[in-house]
């Protein structure tokens, strides 16, 4: 049975390599190891489909090493006693390891000493960020190298040269690709060009030729051929944590394009619950006392959303992320508490004023408790000025409102006018 086509067309050197120009273009660090023959042990992480096994591949072919490949989830112990066998009576291996992160400690003891006197080459490639779940151990021994997304161009340009490719690719078909077909094929696998490559394979031999022998794709063949790929989005994985990011970050900016950009994304997921989660940490982090209307109708936006369920819980929830993005914005409430945690934090807590104390037992006001508290209820307008705060902090001042709505607009005045009393 014949490979895939994304199999067949994996790079035998660097030159083939698509994309990731930051690490193996003319001058950058993976080439000037190569070249020098200065291999070192690497992990390459990014989202699945843009080149960690094909790197691996190109530095196997472009050196005399042994070229092997493992899967660290399904792999055992013994699959690695064999390549380290292997590694001492050749002189070194190229070991691929494929989901790394999963690599267990039984594992991970067995492979740190090949490592550490270079008979093992190791490559791992991941889709989740090394940093947080990979073993520091290994992190230690290893450079970190992250891959980024292909560009279409890079993608069109791989899949033009799998149909020109008579050895491993499909140039023994005589292919008529429509440029819409190639244009939607190099858009629709998100950056994965594996699932490009293989959707190419299937729309060639799934069409027959017409009379004169030529195989014409077109836009509603390479359609059905590719259906429509899932966005890549693992809900704990370092792609997930970077929408969430952006999704806060164009809402603080009042992007409200950019903001509905990134609830799609979670909506194509089917991450609800993160959805609305972050929403209604917005609501509060960021618009806070700007606007607090919009943060009662974004938890009403919730609520709604969470007994609806997907698809129809976009509606209220698109609603609330327009509403949040034109809010006035203010941050100003959680910042104060942050500045009186830094104080408490500091050691400046300070004794609680003896006439706030409690006084709801036998003997308080032979301690000194509750004595000469003023309750605000007697007084005409239901305040009395008198100290709150600890004696050593008495002057502290942790609000500082933010002018950007008329309700802290007014918040302001009047803190202004209750501390200049």
């Amino acid at each position: 049975m014949q490979k895939p086509l994304a199999y067949r067309m994996r790079p035998q050197n660097l030159d083939e390599v698509v994309g990731q120009e930051h690490l193996i273009g003319p001058g950058k660090i993976i080439r000037r190891m190569v070249e020098a023959s200065m291999l070192s042990s690497m992990i390459l992480y990014g989202p699945p489909g843009i080149g960690k096994t094909s790197i691996a591949s190109a530095i196997a072919g472009s050196t005399s090493l042994a070229f092997r490949t493992l899967n660290a989830a399904t792999d055992t112990k013994k699959d690695l006693q064999i390549v380290a066998e292997e590694a001492k009576m050749s002189g070194g291996v190229i070991l691929l390891l494929d989901e790394v992160h999963r690599l267990d400690k039984t594992k991970q003891d067995f492979l740190l000493p090949h490592l550490e006197s270079g008979q093992i080459i190791l490559i791992g490639a991941t889709t989740e960020n090394p940093y947080i779940s990979i073993n520091p151990a290994i992190r230690s021994r290893t450079q970190i190298f992250e891959l980024t997304p292909l560009t279409e161009t890079a993608i069109q340009e791989a899949l033009q040269a799998a149909l020109l490719d008579k050895k491993r690719g499909l140039g023994t078909y005589d292919v008529e690709l429509d440029e819409l077909a190639l244009i939607h094929l190099a858009n629709s696998t998100n950056g994965d060009l594996r699932s490009a490559l293989n959707g190419l394979e299937l729309a060639v031999k799934s069409t027959p030729p017409d009379a004169t022998g030529q195989i014409h794709l077109t836009l509603p063949i390479i359609e059905e051929c590719v259906q429509r790929k899932s966005l890549t989005h693992d809900k704990k994985g370092d792609g997930h944590y970077d929408v969430i990011s952006a999704f806060q970050k164009s809402i603080r900016g009042s992007d409200v394009n950019a903001a509905l950009h990134y609830m799609a994304r979670l909506v194509e997921a089917g991450d609800l619950q993160s959805l609305c989660r972050r929403l209604l940490v917005i609501a509060y982090e960021d618009v806070g006392l700007g606007n607090p209307n919009a943060a009662s109708r974004t938890v009403q936006a919730v609520i709604a959303a969470e007994k609806l369920g997907f698809p129809e819980a976009c509606i209220p929830l698109a609603q609330a992320v327009v509403d949040l993005c034109l809010s006035p914005k203010s941050n100003s409430s959680y910042q104060a508490l942050d500045a009186a945690l830094a104080d408490i934090r500091a050691g400046k807590a300070g004794p609680i004023p003896a006439h706030l104390k409690d006084a709801h037992f036998s003997g308080a006001k032979t301690l000194g408790r509750g004595l000469d508290y003023k309750y605000p209820h007697d007084y005409p307008g239901s305040w009395i000025k008198q100290q709150y705060l600890p004696d050593n902090l008495k002057n502290a001042r942790y609000y500082q409102p933010k002018l950007t709505g008329k309700y802290e607009q007014a918040l302001s005045q009047q803190y202004d006018r209750l501390n200049n009393s």
